[in-house]
């Protein structure tokens, strides 16, 4: 099973983010959850949603402590005081996804990241601003997790993005994904 965590800001898309990745993965035959965490805040506040992926029904329902993947969506999280938050619990061999316009050997230094996590960045907020028309980059993290983890074809992504916002929205939201395919850096 794959468990992952998402961080940002309300409004950032990180919730729907997690609902297209599952949908997304329930159409390649997996199966998936998405749930979100969040207290009152509104626009602006802290936001986590997770995602649990895999080839076998999933009877894990708690929370997720100990994730596979980390994707960072709010590139103001790439601060010392937000580590402990962010890296917590990530596996050894595990995968850091940042937006981020800093390299991945930067934010391994600003996290303090061992070398046995896998750190990829991509400048989401740019894309999603100069594809979508707005600074919502899930969809373009969702590109960005594919690039750098494998875990579905692009092609579900892209039903899973048009089931959420069907028409021109979401062809351009598949523009932001398909850029940060070619963008993403890492490995």
């Amino acid at each position: 099973m794959i468990e992952i965590v998402w961080h940002g800001r309300g409004g950032q898309g990180v919730w729907s983010g997690s609902a297209v990745l599952a949908y997304a993965a329930i159409k390649a035959g997996k199966y998936a959850q998405s749930f979100p965490q969040f207290g009152p805040e509104r626009i602006g506040g802290p936001v986590t949603a997770y995602n649990r992926v895999d080839d076998k029904p999933i009877v894990e329902r708690g929370p997720i402590y100990e994730p596979d993947i980390v994707i960072v969506i709010d590139p103001s999280l790439v601060k010392p005081r937000y580590r402990e938050r962010i890296t917590r619990g990530l596996k050894e061999g595990g995968t850091l996804l940042v937006n981020t316009t800093l390299e991945p050997g930067e934010v391994r230094r600003e996290f303090n990241v061992p070398d046995s996590v896998k750190v990829w960045t991509v400048d989401a907020t740019t894309i999603a601003l100069e594809e979508i028309g707005r600074a919502s980059p899930n969809t373009t993290m969702l590109g960005a997790l594919i690039k750098a983890t494998g875990l579905l074809d692009v092609q579900y992504l892209e039903q899973g993005i048009l089931w959420r916002w069907p028409g021109e929205v979401g062809q351009k939201n598949i523009n932001a994904l398909k850029r940060a395919l070619r963008e993403v850096r890492g490995g």
